[in-house]
């Protein structure tokens, strides 16, 4: 990932955004040295918002374990995956 120094990325943002939309990889944006910010593509962006947080995947587990699946005995490295 590339890095920036706040003070160059405020100078070159239309560059950095140009480049993003033309596929380019995501920004670091640095302050006094480290990380303070990422700048990335909105279809990146939109990409990893859409991605389900672990806490939502285990609310819509089911609520009774009479709703879960029997679970197979069998090992793992026999089933048909």
């Amino acid at each position: 990932m590339r890095e920036l120094q706040l003070k160059e990325a405020k100078a070159t943002l239309s560059a950095v955004v140009e480049g993003l939309t033309a596929g380019g990889e995501a920004v670091t944006i640095t302050r006094h040295g480290r990380p303070a910010a990422v700048v990335l593509g909105y279809e990146e962006w939109r990409r990893l918002a859409t991605v389900p947080s672990l806490g939502r995947l285990l609310m819509s587990a089911p609520e009774g374990i009479e709703e879960l699946p029997e679970r197979s005995k069998a090992p793992l490295r026999e089933l048909d995956l």
